[in-house]
């Protein structure tokens, strides 16, 4: 199970969707919270994320604990490895999603949240965190190659805070071989692996081939996604 979420990461405003998340669990969640997309930018904004992950699942009331996974030493680190393994719910918090991809690439980390989708848990990933689940990324310059959860989908978070400008040239940049999927705040793109869903407040706005599609809460048809 997979969550893309636009913004707004362990606010009050994204609650609602965050127990609908937790609701899809076959077992009683355990939250594991990630800050590395943020690990650059200094202990201060790391410890504010994890706190505010803490803080947030904690009002669910479900169990929760955030991980110092913020560089290649500690996303091979067996110990925390470990620690996300045993977890059903990994979450991605947002930052630089270059750094974000190359940090999680191949480690012990990355296996392991792959160890968790695999017996049916949930990666959630929030604006850097919802970029590099896609085939593509935005990297400044170009586009950079994702997880590829999403075939041939490059995803633009924030969508609803970005200018009309800033989403042509984005488009553009994407090519036409690649669907755009913008993820407005407060919303996740939900998938179980057999169906897409859009839950929250918002919308997410499909681009394919240069036609634009919006879907509200609730199901996305088969083909939305399909090239």
């Amino acid at each position: 199970m997979l969550a893309l979420v636009g913004s707004g990461e362990y606010l009050p405003a994204i609650e609602s969707v965050d127990r609908d998340l937790l609701s899809r669990l076959k077992e009683p969640p355990r939250v594991v919270c990630l800050p590395t997309a943020a690990g650059q930018e200094g202990a201060e904004r790391i410890h504010y994320w994890s706190c505010l992950g803490i803080d947030h699942f904690t009002r669910l009331k479900v169990q929760v604990e955030s991980l110092p996974v913020i560089d290649d030493a500690s996303a091979n680190d067996e110990r925390l490895a470990d620690a996300i393994d045993r977890a059903n719910f990994v979450y991605l918090s947002g930052g630089k999603p270059h750094y974000l991809y190359s940090t999680l690439k191949s480690s012990l980390v990355w296996e392991a949240i792959l160890s968790v989708l695999s017996r049916g848990g949930l990666l959630a990933g929030c604006s850097a965190g919802a970029m590099i689940l896609g085939e593509k990324f935005f990297g400044f310059p170009g586009l950079k190659p994702g997880f590829n959860f999403l075939s041939r989908v490059t995803v633009i978070p924030h969508y609803d805070q970005f200018p009309g400008y800033v989403i042509t040239s984005l488009r553009v940049m994407a090519g036409r071989d690649l669907i755009v999927l913008g993820i407005e705040g407060n919303t996740a793109l939900f998938s179980n692996g057999e169906q897409y869903e859009v839950l929250g407040t918002g919308g997410v706005i499909v681009w394919k081939k240069g036609s634009k599609t919006r879907y509200n809460r609730g199901p996305l048809p088969p083909n939305a996604l399909a090239t």
